[in-house]
């Protein structure tokens, strides 16, 4: 391009220049210097040229960055690139139109006709207007290009028809965010099927009218409920009928795009409804509930607004399988668990790109906003450990939280859905009052997931009839609103006034759609048909092996030596040419020594074990946390790394994947930084997979305070709630070394709180060959019982901890580790000290310095359920035992003590004395200075050989 100026000539503004100027202008906006130096001045002057309404102001350059990039159809211009610039005044008016493109596209959503109740001012947005630009009545009329546009074949249009067609796209019952995406392809698809179509689906009079029938049956079902169990609980779904049109079409378009499995996950509003009209519940069974009845014999059971379901739906695709995951009232935390269930379904199917399996999540508006929960689950989203292949998120949004309505108080940002930009998820925001729209967005938003494999959201603006729940008055908070909402005649009314209308139907079919949905009810037959009830699809589950089963039942966890020694030499070798560190090459070495039989196993291998032995049978392993690979401690090292090449550069080796040519997957991943998403996200993995042994690793044992929810909620309770079996293990790093409060405790007394109708398992291992049992049990006996593990930090590396090779072809999980010191005399021991984990060392080396040999330590190695047999046939070894003390390391009001004194104190024979040794009680797990660990330590040992004791209860 030449630099001299030269005359402008206003013949460069033809239709087919016009992508050029766009192109340069786009370019000018990243990047002033990029630009031809005449150019860069004409674009100068073009953002300070006043305005034409007679004002002083110049321009506000708020407009500048609206732009969007026109470059992929600039490739194609013929335009003789080296000319100079043409006229100021006709090349700003087209720049100025494709200023207006993009502030529609960019600006829309945000004066679109979004709320129904109309309470929202539509306040005038000045790039939204010619004027702003410059541009008078008489350029309306005046052609300009339109080829960065899809609203029509032609190259170009009139300034009013691309204004009225940006109008009807962008700013009608349907408002797009999507310009903050990066990918070109992905903004120019929606482009082209929002303009294309105009923001409009061409529905025949049939697809009308089984809209019509979904609000009927969407509004039948809550007025029936309203007036049958006055007053009961549902969690009402009046005011936004229109989102079981979109679950509707989710079914049915899905279908046609190959999905054969959709899992849900929502909260209460609405829920009951998408049992009966989507899932197909049978009405009488939902009744049965209202009236306190239920079909299933669960210890405790939950509210009906939190009981999943599941069925086999006929589409004309084939069946398709729905399962409505089951939900307590934290609302948002079920998105893992259907993320982690989603993920284990599509590994089943062998389905990596989510083309078959699809995870459908519902959420209310002011939570979304508001749990964090939401945010660590969409930072999952495009990992390679934790994606789903994209979720469909809808969000029911009634405008209001529980009392909250302004949006001052709900949030910080401008939508609800503000969050999921993090990911570059386009928003599709729709009014919930026009039900035609709702089922557009809904399959437009299907069509994207499918192509891009990404999230995306449909944002249904509705409102809620009733209040938060069917016993509050919501008119005490938001009085203004709900007179609103009472004389709303309801979108079930409006939609079928408007079939009236058009002549679909008749003035009397639509009430006599009210009346025979209402016959169904009454008579508790099924709304939705046909539900397959003898369909069963060879990628599900049988858990019928694992229902009966009991934790006392016996599993061979015995490998032979000769078989430990194969597998260990192959899973210590690391190809040709492959640069381990100089000091992961010594942990392979040592751990070659440890299979010969040369060195006792430590931790890390007798983990190791467990996992090769497992794969070579068949089991799938899965391990994840946020330093699995190597290991917190780096004693792990399952993820090997080359010193020469990076790890994105395929310079890792995994020699648990290279077992042999027939073994089960094994998958280890360094997850994010999240604790509550991650773990929830594998709990709803291992609910979906019981033939997986599934586990995620705390960094340290404290760090699963930030998912107790998911422990609270699901881990330990659901099975009890739901009948949910789920064989998850959690490795929660424990032991105090001084290294303080957040470092020493993966409090142990949370999770034996949680203890009760054998519900979970929670271990502390001490030996290397215990850690390979217990690994081995949790898959070869069919139990499904979520498994606690309390792994040891300074033991990983401590040789007493390490176990001979005849332990791991020889034994079992010992539950209960008497006496291992033969010198000392049964008879002659006075007191027993009973304990578990690393405090066991620090007893033993304690006895050894002080030479003493009439006390014996009992390891309880398995806390619950607790091993009564084997504990008192332990204690009747000592008959002349007069004490039982139980020690520990942790404060008196923290770890075992609280929960195990009644079970020592049952297996006590009478006269004996039980006493406590350890910490006193405190409100921090450890303290923080290292020599008052240290002084409290020697304390504790002190106190558990004192010739002196407190005894706290004589049996």
């Amino acid at each position: 391009m030449s630099s001299n100026k030269e005359s402008l000539s206003t013949s460069y503004l033809s239709g087919g220049n016009a992508p050029y100027i766009e192109e340069l202008y786009e370019a000018y906006l990243d990047n002033p210097g990029s630009v031809d130096d005449n150019w860069r001045q004409y674009f100068d002057k073009l953002q300070h040229s006043p305005a034409v309404d007679g004002s002083d102001n110049t321009r506000d350059q708020a407009h500048a960055p609206i732009v969007e990039s026109f470059a992929q159809r600039a490739k194609t211009n013929s335009f003789v690139k080296s000319q100079s610039a043409p006229d100021l005044s006709i090349a700003s008016k087209q720049v100025f139109v494709q200023s207006i493109i993009a502030a529609y596209r960019i600006l829309g959503p945000n004066w679109a006709d979004l709320d129904p109740l109309k309470r929202r001012e539509r306040l005038e947005i000045p790039e939204l207007n010619p004027s702003f630009y410059g541009l008078s009545e008489a350029d309306l009329d005046q052609t300009y290009s339109a080829s960065n546009t899809y609203f029509t074949t032609s190259s170009t249009m009139t300034l009013r028809e691309i204004i009225k067609a940006l109008r009807d796209t962008y700013c009608g019952t349907i408002g797009v965010e999507f310009m903050h995406i990066s990918d070109p392809a992905s903004k120019r698809w929606i482009q082209e099927r929002m303009e294309s179509s105009h923001g409009k689906d061409l529905l025949s009079s049939d697809n009308k009218r089984h809209i019509l029938k979904q609000l009927t049956e969407a509004e039948g079902l809550e007025r029936f409920l309203h007036t049958k169990y006055v007053g009961q609980k549902r969690f009402s779904l009046e005011g936004g009928e229109s989102f079981i049109a979109s679950m509707d079409s989710v079914v049915m378009h899905s279908s046609l795009l190959g999905i054969q499995e959709i899992i849900v996950g929502m909260a209460h509003r609405g829920r009951l409804n998408v049992l009966i009209n989507i899932l197909g519940k049978t009405p009488s069974d939902l009744f049965a509930e209202f009236e306190g009845k239920h079909s299933q014999a669960l210890s405790d059971g939950d509210v009906k607004y939190h009981n999943g379901f599941s069925s086999d739906l006929s589409t004309d695709n084939g069946p398709v399988h729905l399962s409505l995951a089951f939900n307590p009232s934290h609302l948002e935390i079920v998105n893992p668990v259907v993320e982690g269930s989603t993920r284990a379904r599509q590994e089943r199917r062998h389905d990596s790109k989510g083309k078959q399996v699809l995870p459908v999540l519902v959420h209310g508006d002011s939570a979304f906003a508001g749990q964090g929960v939401v945010m660590e689950t969409l930072n999952l989203a495009q990992t390679r450990g934790y994606g789903t292949g994209g979720t469909l998120h809808i969000v029911i949004n009634n405008q209001i939280g529980f009392t909250t309505s302004d949006p001052r108080d709900a949030r910080s940002t401008i939508y609800c859905t503000d969050v999921v930009k993090m990911i570059e998820a386009p928003v599709f925001h729709v009014n919930g009052d026009d039900p035609e729209a709702v089922v557009f967005v809904t399959k437009l938003a299907l069509d994207y997931r499918m192509k891009f494999g990404r999230d995306v959201v449909v944002d249904i603006v509705c409102f809620r009839k009733l209040g938060h729940n069917e016993q509050d008055t919501p008119a005490l908070t938001q009085p203004l609103m709900y007179k609103s909402i009472t004389n709303h005649p309801g979108t079930r009314k409006l939609y079928a006034d408007k079939l009236v209308a058009q002549n679909i139907l008749t003035e009397e079919e639509p009430d006599e759609l009210v009346r025979e949905y209402r016959k169904l009810l009454e008579d508790g037959h099924k709304t939705t048909e046909p539900v397959l009830t003898d369909y069963k699809s060879k990628y599900s589950i049988d858990w019928a092996p694992f229902l009966n089963s009991k934790w006392t039942d016996y599993a061979d966890t015995a490998v032979p030596i000769s078989e430990l020694k194969r597998i260990g030499d192959i899973i210590t070798k690391v190809p040709d040419g492959f640069n381990p560190h100089p000091l992961v090459t010594k942990v392979l070495n040592d751990r070659r020594n440890m299979a010969n039989g040369d060195l006792n196993s430590d931790f890390g291998m007798g983990e190791h074990l467990a996992y090769a032995t497992l794969l070579a049978s068949g089991y799938s392993i899965r391990i994840t946390g946020q330093d699995s690979g190597r290991g917190t401690f780096t004693h792990r090292h399952a993820v090997l790394h080359d010193q020469k090449r990076e790890r994105w550069d395929d310079g890792t080796y995994i020699p648990l994947q290279n077992v042999s040519d027939t073994q089960a997957k094994f998958t280890v991943i360094d997850s994010v930084l999240s604790e509550e998403a991650v773990l929830g996200f594998e709990y709803g993995f291992s609910s979906s997979e019981p033939n997986t042994l599934t586990i995620w690793e705390a960094q340290f044992g404290d760090f699963a305070n930030g998912a107790q929810v998911v422990i609270d909620q699901f881990i330990s309770s659901g099975e009890a709630k739901w009948g949910r079996q789920s064989g998850l293990a959690m490795m929660l790093p424990h032991g105090y070394e001084g290294q303080g409060p957040e470092h020493s405790s993966g409090r142990i007394e949370r999770f034996l709180q949680l203890c009760a109708d054998n519900n979970i398992q929670v271990i502390q291992p001490t030996t290397g060959s215990q850690i390979f049992h217990v690994l081995r049990r949790q898959m070869i006996r069919q139990f499904r019982k979520p498994l606690i593990i309390f792994t040891p930090k300074s033991l990983l590396r401590n040789k007493d901890a390490a176990s001979p090779l005849s332990d791991f072809a020889d034994g079992v999980f010992k539950m209960v580790i008497g006496e291992t010191n033969e010198s000392i005399n049964a008879k002659s021991v006075k007191r027993i000290l009973a304990c578990s984990g690393k405090v066991y060392y620090d007893l033993l080396h304690a006895r050894r310095d002080r030479s003493i040999n009439n006390v014996a330590i009992i390891r309880i190695e398995q806390l619950y359920p607790f091993a009564h047999k084997s504990f008192e046939s332990e204690l009747q070894k000592y008959p002349n035992a007069t004490e039982v003390i139980w020690v520990q390391d942790e404060p008196q009001n923290q770890g075992p003590w609280s929960y195990i004194q009644h079970h020592l104190y049952e297996n006590m024979s009478s006269g004996q004395k039980l006493g406590y040794a350890g910490r006193n009680a405190s409100a921090s797990p450890a303290v923080g200075y290292m020599a008052k660990h240290q002084e409290q330590q020697k304390a504790l040992i002190e106190q558990a050989f004192a010739q002196k004791f407190k005894i706290m209860l004589v049996k």
